[in-house]
């Protein structure tokens, strides 16, 4: 079995978490700068065994695509090309910035940890990867 790479797609960050080999727990990564993203993913997925990617798909209340969406989906057309080999899933991704900031006061963070974006992100993608695990 390989990993299952999740991905919080951001503006200018994006936060990474990853299974074990056999997708039993999912930890944060990391967080990039989404101007280096693709280049990250290709390295990393030399160097590691990676089955899927999980890409959050933000969405309104309404179930409406958000507008976020009209930046994520160049980027699934430039990762389908750098590294077609690995299929690419899509997750609702509603309330896990929410999520990710309650569990950071909830673990004890202090103010001015929480204000840290970049582990909200990767907090946000080990949120996917966790709820996907669960339903999978």
């Amino acid at each position: 079995m390989g990993r299952i790479l999740a991905i919080d797609f951001g503006k200018k960050r994006t936060g990474i978490s990853v299974t074990d080999e056999l997708q039993i727990i999912a930890s944060g990564l990391t967080t990039v700068n989404t101007s280096e993203l693709i280049t990250f993913l290709k390295e990393y997925t030399q160097k590691e065994n990676v089955e899927l990617f999980l890409v959050g798909k933000p969405k309104q209340m309404d179930n409406s695509d958000s507008e976020s969406e009209v930046l994520i989906l160049p980027f699934l057309e430039k990762l389908e090309k750098a590294i077609p080999s690995i299929p690419i899933k899509r997750v609702d991704e509603r309330f896990t910035s929410k999520m990710a900031f309650q569990t950071m006061i909830d673990s004890g963070l202090k103010k001015k940890q929480r204000q840290n974006k970049a582990l909200v992100d990767e907090i946000s993608a080990t949120i996917i990867l966790q709820s996907y695990l669960y339903n999978k």
